[in-house]
């Protein structure tokens, strides 16, 4: 299949169509530096750079000392003038004059300048341009880093900072087929590090990626190459990286890391790949890159394991297989960021950012940044941020609880946005009417690629075609998202909660001709419903033509599509549910019912119990129960399933100063720190478990490092697993009758 483009349109892929750009960086005050690839060789050009910022009144920079332009805008909203710098230098001193003058910071919603940051992002708004146009994503060169490091005797994690702790093997694996180790028995940790520099820019990558890359291989090789006094000469330039702490969004979970950006080039960590497709998939019971590889099959059939514990013996005794599951590690993070980088690689073509500034900005960030590049490109005034203002959601409803069957899912294709362009809503300050074309294409962006992984003609590629759709699905939902805001230009509440009115219409209408067709529902979540068909309509063609009729039911231009037909459905409460598909595969969805916070031997038992309901079979999960309860009580449980693992978040000091000033509460893992006479550290990892005897006992008296566990002397809690394993099936215990 040949790659979904529409790239024609100028809004939305921006005006100018210089191709191939991979990367763009400031070089000076005044210019930019372009990197290409053409035709197999990486090329690079200056464009001149013009530094911006827009004003509500034009006296508002009288008496600033500097060199620029004012252009009027035309009238209409707030910021009507456009001011042009001749350098970046003189834009940043006329910020620092108005922030004195007004009062108002840069930042605040209603100041009377509007700046942006960011130079490069300013240099994609002006000239329209955008990177990768015209490139493969195939021609993108991506190279794979993972390190292996030690452990200092005593300690269960690896720490950069402590000095006997060191990188005992670095694996490289770029896209067009060059691997190789670099391996600690061979050379120092600073000759290592010098190699790995001197190897990154002889293969001059366009993109280094890994896995948990920023806050743990890149922070520990920063660490350590501090440590040994050697300079990361990775630019393209041969500038060190810079670096600094920040954090992005992925649904309602902020996450803190440690930013590295290289000169010409961009840093992709596929951690944050996977948190991007949990948020709409909700199918992934762990993060870790290898569980991610079972999950999407792009495990080797040669596949090297080597448990955490054993690395440094495989170092002393037996290298090659440690080499090979390192190379293993970067093979499996080349194909997980094949699968699911392409979406951002495609958005990267659209919105003018980094390629690595795409995965953190907020899909409302992205709008905004087409909205404010066309509104730049006519010379149209463009308004400010405004304040929020509450609105009612969607309908979510639940209907039935326990195990019904058989069950069919349909949902309207793209709710909120088809009920956008149905009925022609757009923003009440879209004067040039950017919104509703930009919406149209993406859509026809998303069902063009959701088509695609229906006719699939293997699992790899359908998964691949299924993320592409997934990310544009939560990308043009975005754009009601992004009315409701009170950060972003031409946000609209009014509108917002409008189109969630209409929405709530819909759905109740849908539910309403289901009743009266037999159907009996189930649950409703804000755009489908699932329910029980009438006994004429379970067979998959019966389903279709049922869902058809109630599709033509509604308004033209909202349509209803079948989602899934299922043996089994256990509705446990809103939002929280299990589904059994016809292939026996179980898929859960809701924290209630799969939370990775619990240990995982009551993980396994949950996914076993809900198995089971699914199957009819729930006479059996007393049994199940029972023989849990027997194997910890004859200590029969693998440590590592009862233990819970937990990160320092903070200094041990502040920790102590904190609880003795009665600001937070003990906790096992810094109690446990405290008292081990060893050197721990902000960022290291406790595994712990529960010890004592008695179900109620204080967790942070009661406790031991994972490693000190013996398994000939088993000292955990019986009683305490056992009660929380108890108080988890008692929760389910009307469902188990």
């Amino acid at each position: 299949m040949g790659e979904v483009t529409f790239e024609g349109n100028e809004v939305l892929f921006g005006v100018d169509g210089t191709e191939g750009i991979v990367a763009v960086e400031p070089v000076g005050d005044d210019r930019m530096r372009l990197f290409l690839r053409r035709h197999g060789k990486l090329e690079s050009q200056d464009d001149h750079f013009t530094p911006f910022l827009l004003l509500t009144e034009e006296d508002l920079l009288e008496g600033f000392k500097g060199h620029f332009h004012t252009e009027p805008l035309a009238p209409g909203n707030d910021y009507r003038f456009l001011v042009l710098f001749a350098r970046w230098a003189d834009c940043r001193k006329a910020v620092t004059y108005l922030q004195k003058r007004t009062g108002v910071s840069a930042s605040s919603l209603q100041t009377p300048y509007l700046f942006l940051s960011d130079p490069v992002q300013q240099h994609l708004l002006l000239t329209g341009k955008t990177l990768f146009k015209g490139l493969p994503f195939q021609d993108l060169h991506r190279l794979a880093l993972d390190i292996e490091t030690a452990t200092a005797p005593g300690y269960a994690f690896s720490n950069p900072s402590r000095q006997e702790d060191r990188i005992l093997s670095i694996a490289l694996m770029d896209n067009r087929g060059h691997e190789e180790v670099i391996f600690g028995r061979d050379l120092g940790e600073n000759e290592m590090l010098v190699a790995l520099g001197k190897r990154i820019a002889a293969l001059d990558p366009d993109v280094i990626e890994g896995h948990n890359l920023f806050n743990f291989d890149l922070e520990y090789i920063t660490t350590r190459a501090r440590l040994h006094k050697v300079r990361l000469r990775w630019g393209r330039d041969g500038s060190e990286p810079k670096i600094r702490r920040s954090r992005f969004t992925v649904a309602e979970r902020i996450i803190d890391y440690t930013r590295m950006e290289i000169f010409g080039r961009h840093v992709v960590d596929t951690l944050f790949l996977l948190q991007y497709y949990d948020v709409a998939a909700r199918e992934l019971e762990s993060y870790t890159l290898k569980s991610a590889a079972r999950h999407f099959g792009l495990v080797g059939p040669e596949r090297t394991y080597i448990e955490p514990d054993k690395i440094q013996w495989y170092y002393d005794h037996d290298p090659e297989p440690l080499k090979r599951y390192n190379l293993d590690d970067v093979r499996e993070t080349l194909a997980l960021s094949e699968l699911l980088a392409y979406p951002f690689f495609l958005q990267t073509r659209i919105f003018p950012f980094s390629y690595q500034n795409i995965f953190v900005r907020g899909n409302a960030t992205k709008i905004n940044a087409l909205f404010l590049r066309e509104y730049l490109r006519q010379r149209a005034s463009v308004p400010r941020a405004g304040e929020g203002e509450e609105f009612a959601g969607g309908y979510t409803d639940i209907f039935r609880q326990g195990v019904v069957s058989p069950v069919i899912s349909c949902d309207v294709a793209s709710l909120y946005p088809s009920i956008l362009l149905t009925y022609e809503l757009r923003p009440a300050t879209d004067s040039r009417n950017v919104f509703l074309p930009l919406l149209r294409d993406l859509r026809s962006f998303r069902l063009e690629a959701k088509n695609r992984a229906r006719l699939a003609g293997d699992s790899h590629e359908r998964d691949y075609y299924q993320a592409l759709q997934q990310t544009f699905k939560v990308l043009i939902n975005s754009f009601y998202g992004y009315l409701g805001t009170r950060l972003h230009h031409f946000a609209d509440p009014h509108l917002a909660g409008e189109v969630t009115r209409r929405g709530r219409e819909i759905i109740r209408h849908m539910l309403e001709w289901l009743r009266n067709e037999g159907a009996d529902p189930v649950e409703i979540d804000t755009d489908g419903i699932y329910f029980v068909p009438p006994p004429d309509s379970a067979g998959e063609n019966e389903a279709r033509e049922l869902v058809q009729r109630l599709s033509a039911s509604l308004p033209a231009g909202i349509e209803v599509e079948l989602a899934g037909r299922y043996l089994a459905m256990f509705s446990y409460k809103k939002k929280n549910y299990a589904l059994l598909d016809e292939s026996g595969n179980v898929i859960i969805r809701g924290s209630a019912l799969r939370s990775r916070g619990m240990e995982r031997y009551l993980r396994e038992l949950l996914s076993q119990m809900i198995r089971l309901l699914l199957e009819g079979k729930a006479g059996e999960v007393q049994s199940r129960v029972r023989e849990c309860l027997e194997r910890l009580e004859r200590h029969e449980v693998d440590i590592s399933w009862l233990a819970k693992t937990e990160t320092l978040t903070e200094s041990l000091e502040t920790y102590r100063q904190k609880v003795g000033a009665r600001k937070r509460n003990p906790a096992a893992a810094y109690q446990l720190a405290l008292g081990s006479g060893r050197e721990y550290r902000t960022g290291d990892q406790i595994s712990y478990y529960v010890t004592g005897t008695g179900k109620k006992v204080k967790v942070y008296e009661n406790c031991r490092l994972t490693s000190q566990y013996d398994p000939t002397h088993p000292d955990e809690n019986v009683a305490y697993y056992q009660a929380k394993l108890v108080d988890l099936v008692e929760k389910f215990e009307e469902f188990l009758a």
